[in-house]
């Protein structure tokens, strides 16, 4: 068995494409095509099923390399630490939600960039939830209370509140609501994080009992953006972190509204499974997070306490 076919089928796996995996891992698409091929044909079995544009895992493939990830994960770490010597260098691939403002604003990926040159980073940004370990990420950036219950999670950033806000266009003709159960007599921007999934609840308290309210989107997206600015253009009242809505509420083209209603709440996490060699590159951005985050009594903490 020749075991560097491995890597190039993990990729494959991952990419769903030979020649993005090609392009991954710097050889040819036909140096992957035909390692796949001599893997399959070492083990008698199909792993993957090749189409025009795509390739995907068969049963066994799967499983697979269901069992391959996480030990071949663990010997690149423990590779990379040995020859990181001085400075952390190599590739860093992270995920965050379209909400993770303090993480994407700018500043803080910048800042650990110019700190350490000798790491590139890799930052896809999605609100589907899935194994960041399974998809080939370091790390992840969610709210706490999504992440797993296993993975090891930092703060990034202080406390989050969720903010209701309108144009004062749109309050001039329609009013602004009392409490949130006023809400399904207004015109909302909703957001859902897949076609197929209900619109978000938008979540309350009252006298310290949490509640959420199905409001009756006229519109809605999986996009933030899209969502602040339709809010902008008068179309109804929409629901986002106070973060990302902040420049809008200081130049009054929006006006938040239900504020005694939404109390902060633990906010974004950096998160990650525990490996007992953590790569040079990711123990430089956990360390980098923990120094440039804002105050907060938030300590490292399991991920999910709920």
């Amino acid at each position: 068995m020749d075991l560097n076919l491995l890597p190039l089928l993990l990729a494959v796996a991952e990419e769903r494409n030979f020649r993005a995996a090609a392009d991954r891992m710097g050889v040819t698409r036909s140096a992957v095509s035909q390692a796949i091929r001599r893997l399959e044909d070492q083990l008698g079995m199909a792993l993957v099923v090749r189409t025009t544009r795509s390739v995907r895992l068969t049963e066994a493939g799967a499983d697979l390399v269901g069992a391959l990830q996480a030990p071949l994960t663990e010997i690149g770490s423990a590779l990379e630490a040995a020859g990181a010597r001085d400075a952390p260098r190599g590739h860093l691939r992270l995920t965050a939600t379209s909400i993770a403002e303090p993480f994407l604003a700018g500043p803080l990926l910048a800042d650990f960039m110019a700190a350490h040159p000798h790491v590139t980073v890799d930052v896809t940004v999605t609100d589907e939830e899935f194994d960041i370990v399974a998809h080939g990420f370091d790390a992840g950036v969610r709210l706490g209370e999504v992440i797993e219950k296993d993975m090891i999670a930092v703060p990034v950033g202080g406390e989050q509140q969720e903010r209701a806000a309108a144009s004062p266009a749109y309050l001039a003709r329609h009013g602004a609501p009392a409490h949130p159960r006023d809400l399904v007599d207004h015109r909302c921007i909703g957001w859902r994080r897949a076609p197929e999934l209900a619109p978000h609840r938008w979540e309350f308290v009252e006298d310290g009992q949490p509640f959420d309210v199905a409001v009756n989107p006229v519109f809605t997206t999986n996009d933030l953006r899209l969502m602040i600015r339709m809010a902008l253009a008068g179309a109804g009242i929409t629901f986002a972190p106070e973060e990302c809505l902040r420049e809008q509420f200081d130049d009054g083209s929006l006006v938040p509204l239900l504020e005694e209603f939404l109390p902060p709440f633990p906010g974004f996490f950096l998160y990650f499974p525990q490996r007992r060699n953590m790569p040079p590159k990711l123990r430089a951005l956990v360390d980098h997070v923990r120094r440039f985050r804002l105050p907060t009594e938030a300590v490292d903490r399991p991920a999910r306490t709920t």
